[in-house]
């Protein structure tokens, strides 16, 4: 009997993969396959990315899985299919696994990028038009569309396992799936946005990152293979902290490409957010929390289209999509390990003292200490920095300001610290439009500190 189920089993992986590479065929349209150089860039990525895979517990770290992801959502079924069938087949070739689970990959890989690739061709389109991908939605399906796909792969992979090796399902989700869900929810959010950057700032863009993505994954490679397993748990936290960190920071310069006072006005909130903790007395960690936030509160506008960022006047339609700027930076920072407490921060940032502000109309102390701190940091970079949108006021004209917002919009004791701290000290923004942006991060130490358990 249990021959028997085996054989059929094979029988049906050979009638799969015969379905789907039918359905690659007859979905396939020559537009598909352009443009050559990301058809390129994501077989390179495909394949590579592939053949790096390593394995921490549970958590598996490829950029394979998102380069089928892109090409899915920005190509179409056929490349996708041919990307993922070549994965495959490079990966087989060097590793020399048995035959039937060369067939079982195949078929796993083209079935679900077939139905993810037509799934998010029912629900976006075109996406060859150029219209379609520029817009908030899409950046949703890409993240939708990664879950969906990633959830049909580890059914397709559990059915092989519950078969030829008789383990369970249910014991499969618990083992395999639920530890790997805020991982593969990071890896959604970040190919959801490399997508955004592919469809708003063309090929060099996304080349870049991904160029970043496989020096990390080389890098990790070799972490785990120069390192005994006990040394390697310890050390690698802070590695992958610095990583996440340093995607994070290239997202920000990325933004600063298409709104150039960006990178420069992120330093200088982060400069003042710290010298304004360090003034109320707190501690080293909330300093190192408060400047982090600084540098990413304005990650979330990396969705926003150019004209909403570059524009003079917005509708009341373009508001709507700014004020959520905060809740999509703590969500993409609030899933990467360690920066929790960070994301708390960005997503208060623009609250009101008098509840007036959003994502949730706080009131007073009810807004988070280092969310007021970041306000009124915000609020006096604006006023003062000659690239602001607004015009440019003297940091006399600037603490007249803030006076007047106190207890309105901002903190009055923050306030009250911040002009302290002025009249003493005098500004300690960055106020150079070449302002050294990386070491104002200084990468290492923070993202350590943050990989921390508190």
């Amino acid at each position: 009997m249990g021959l028997n189920r085996r054989n059929l089993y094979i029988a049906s992986q050979w009638v799969l993969l015969a379905a789907a590479l039918t359905a690659a065929a007859l979905s396939s349209r020559a537009v598909d396959w352009r443009p050559l150089q990301l058809l390129f860039l994501l077989l390179v990525l495909g394949v590579v990315g592939e053949r790096l895979a390593v394995t921490v517990g549970n958590q598996s770290l490829s950029a394979s899985f998102i380069a089928l992801v892109l090409a899915m959502t920005l190509l179409g079924p056929a490349p996708a299919a041919l990307i993922g069938g070549l994965a495959v087949l490079v990966d087989s070739g060097l590793r020399r696994p048995p035959r039937i689970q060369v067939l079982t990959n195949l078929a796993t890989y083209v079935t679900y990028l077939m139905s993810g690739a037509l799934l998010a061709r029912l629900i976006v389109g075109d996406v060859h038009t150029g219209h379609t991908t520029r817009s908030v939605s899409f950046v949703l399906v890409v993240f939708a569309v990664f879950l969906v796909t990633n959830l049909l792969n580890f059914l397709l992979i559990a059915i092989n396992k519950k078969v030829l090796h008789d383990r369970g399902l249910g014991a499969q989700a618990r083992t395999l799936l639920l530890p790997m869900l805020p991982g593969q929810f990071a890896a959604a959010l970040l190919t959801a946005v490399l997508a955004a950057a592919y469809a708003n700032l063309g090929y060099p863009v996304l080349l870049g990152v991904v160029v970043v993505i496989l020096i990390f994954q080389y890098l990790a490679v070799a972490l785990l293979r120069s390192e005994d397993r006990a040394e390697q748990l310890a050390a690698h936290s802070g590695r992958l902290a610095t990583l996440q960190l340093g995607v994070l920071v290239t997202l920000v310069e990325t933004l600063q490409l298409r709104d150039p006072s960006t990178a420069r006005h992120a330093a200088s909130v982060a400069r003042f957010a710290r010298a304004l903790a360090r003034e109320m007395e707190r501690s080293e960690r909330e300093q190192d929390l408060v400047h982090s936030a600084g540098l990413l509160h304005d990650i979330g506008k990396f969705a926003l289209p150019d004209r909403i960022l570059r524009a003079d006047a917005l509708s009341d339609e373009d508001w709507s999509l700014v004020r959520r700027h905060p809740q999509e930076g703590a969500t993409l920072v609030g899933r990467l390990d360690g920066y929790g407490p960070v994301s708390d921060i960005i997503l208060y940032h623009h609250e009101r003292f008098d509840g007036q502000g959003y994502p949730a109309g706080l009131i007073a102390n009810e807004i988070p200490l280092l969310s007021r701190v970041i306000a009124v940091c915000n609020v006096y970079d604006v006023l003062t920095a000659p690239d602001s949108y607004r015009p440019s006021h003297s940091p006399q004209e600037a603490t007249v300001e803030l006076r007047e917002s106190a207890g309105r919009q901002l903190d009055p004791d923050v306030v009250t610290a911040f002009i302290s701290m002025l009249e003493r000290k005098g500004p300690v923004g960055v106020t150079d439009d070449a302002a050294d942006f990386e070491a104002e991060l200084d990468f290492e130490r923070r993202a350590r500190a943050l990989a921390q358990p508190s």
